[in-house]
């Protein structure tokens, strides 16, 4: 397996292919193509790792709901940058009695860390957002 190294040494391309975003990376040996999807993924696990992130939330019919962990990319969204970085955008459930301000900033660098170290594409950006508390 190429080592993040190897993707930030060579030039990422992004494209389109219909409504799916991708970074694609060629090469002598092959293509590589990462679709927006294990994007989503890579961020929802490492949104959900952080201590006090109870899951993923999802709108349905105006009211707010924690995703089980096999949806838990519904919650995400990430946008790709003219220059080759990601915005984040995360909606997420927390334990009632969390410092707030703490998760947040725990999960914008676990966030920013682990797609980086996935995939070699850098995150420019990782917003969250808190939409409901688990009162548990």
């Amino acid at each position: 397996m190429a080592s993040a190294d190897y993707f930030l040494k060579n030039r990422i391309f992004l494209e389109k292919k219909g409504v799916i975003e991708l970074v694609r990376k060629a090469s002598e040996k092959g293509v590589i193509e990462i679709t927006n999807d294990v994007f989503m993924c890579i961020v929802g696990d490492a949104a959900s790792s952080c201590f006090g992130v109870k899951g993923m939330a999802s709108r349905d019919s105006g009211v707010w709901q924690l995703l089980r962990r096999e949806s838990m990319s519904k919650g995400v969204n990430v946008r790709f940058e003219e220059d080759n970085s990601l915005i984040v955008d995360l909606h997420i459930v927390v334990d009632h009695g969390v410092n707030l301000s703490a998760l947040s900033e725990s999960i914008i660098a676990e966030v920013g860390y682990k797609v980086t170290a996935a995939t070699g594409v850098p995150v420019s950006q990782v917003n969250v957002f808190i939409d409901s508390m688990n009162m548990d």
